[in-house]
């Protein structure tokens, strides 16, 4: 770190506050523990959950009192989430019950933290719905860290969370245009209506338009994880956007950390990893149908299940070509493997970027439709354009991946793209920017 940064932040009272999702807060996590080594008094706001990582960091933590913690444990099924089959009435759910309805508790808790904590500067992911009231009622500036792809809304692209390709052309660009009013007037008008109505109690006033998109405009600045060359191209390009490389969770180098491995790394040519995160319960719908196809054949099949089926996967698929784990350290392994099969979760497949591995890809909730459609677009991959794949398009997506090198070669260059970000000091020289402001 240069000196003149680490003096600029030394002494900073800087607030974490993520939604209580791992997606949502590891991401932050290195950032965070690169502020602390600068000087800044780092802390974080988050439910109980979160308590015991918050202390291996040695991070002070505030938790809940007034708001409501949607934590991984339990959001398949609060509120009826699990029964909801339609995409949209999903996704409805989601801007509504897990994040909007949930910005005026965070508000209020963060307005109680202040009082003793006069923070400097708010550092969020950019889902974290408070955005506006902090930056606009406190008057302190929120940095917003982009976990997903850039959800501001464009001329050139879709909605954000329909995963559609970018506008070939002015039709396609009118068309989007439509889909963007419907989106707010139409299809996810509850939930736009709701945010609405939660920012007017507050005296807040804002042009209505879909959450991803106003809370990124919204903060004082948007940290985009990732880089140029995973994100489409945009004539319009929001200007408080700043790509920063792999922002990657923290990990210790002061810690002996116990590398994981296996004897069957080594003896297998082909190997594949799958996962479907710690969100998603049903092991249906990619992990089962993966171990299914490759079971009794020449591939090594990791497969990380974040505890969900892990039991009745290994009862099934005993074939020595399978190995099934609650959790396997993605960077452990990664090194060793030919292709990742997953859902699109954000994390996941930075650490695949990282370790150059090509990705087949199978979400469509939670914005992962809008990663996958990247992964597809660009040929980091192949992109399945579903959430339940067949055995056959897995087996055939895995095998093109293996023997075409296409694949292999344009993940290399964005791995040298985004490693030509040093993310945590670009982090920080550009929060050391928006304290400059704010102080003056």
């Amino acid at each position: 770190m240069e000196k003149q940064l680490e003096t600029q932040l030394k002494g900073k009272k800087i607030l974490f506050a993520t939604v209580p999702l791992d997606g949502h807060f590891n991401p932050l996590t290195g950032l965070a523990k690169y502020l602390q080594e600068a000087g800044c008094d780092v802390r974080w706001y988050m439910p109980d959950v979160f308590e015991e990582r918050l202390k291996k960091l040695n991070i002070p933590q505030y938790k809940y009192e007034k708001a409501v913690a949607i934590t991984a444990d339990i959001i398949d099924t609060y509120g009826g989430r699990s029964e909801i089959s339609d995409p949209i009435e999903k996704l409805n759910f989601d801007f509504i019950t897990i994040f909007a309805e949930r910005g005026p508790e965070y508000y209020e808790d963060i307005l109680q933290i202040n009082e003793t904590f006069p923070f400097d500067l708010l550092i969020v992911d950019s889902f974290f719905s408070a955005t506006p009231f902090v930056k606009i009622l406190m008057n302190k500036p929120v940095i917003a860290v982009g976990i997903v792809p850039s959800a501001e809304d464009s001329v050139d692209l879709a909605p954000f969370g329909m995963g559609l390709l970018p506008a070939k052309n002015e039709i396609e660009r009118a068309e989007y245009a439509k889909m963007h009013d419907q989106a707010v007037n139409v299809l996810f008008k509850r939930a736009v209506d709701t945010y609405d109505e939660l920012l007017k109690r507050y005296g807040i006033s804002i042009e209505k338009t879909m959450l991803p998109n106003l809370l990124s405009k919204e903060a004082t600045l948007c940290l985009q994880i990732g880089s140029p060359g995973f994100d489409y191209t945009r004539s319009d390009l929001g200007e408080n956007i700043r790509f920063v490389g792999a922002l990657l969770p923290y990990t210790s180098n002061k810690q002996n950390h116990e590398v994981w491995f296996d004897d069957r790394l080594e003896q297998y040519k082909k190997i594949v990893l799958v996962t479907e995160g710690t969100v998603e319960k049903d092991f249906t719908k990619l992990t089962e149908p993966t171990l299914e196809v490759f079971k009794d054949t020449d591939v090594l099949v990791l497969a990380a299940t974040a505890g969900n089926g892990t039991k009745e996967l290994r009862e099934k698929y005993t074939s020595d070509n399978i190995i099934i784990e609650d959790f396997i350290p993605f960077n452990d392994v990664l090194p060793y493997v030919n292709v990742y099969v997953t859902n699109g979760g954000y994390g996941g497949t930075l650490l695949s970027i990282h370790n150059r591995v090509p990705m087949v890809a199978a979400g469509l909730h939670e914005g992962k439709n809008e990663i996958c459609s990247r992964i597809g677009y660009f040929n980091y991959g192949i992109n399945l354009n579903t959430e339940t794949p067949d055995r056959e398009s897995i087996r055939k997506a895995v095998e093109e991946i293996m023997a075409n090198e296409l694949y292999k070669n344009n993940i290399t260059k964005l791995y040298h793209e985004m490693n030509s970000y040093n993310a945590n000091e670009l982090s920080a020289k550009y929060i050391t920017e928006v304290l400059e402001v704010s102080i003056a």
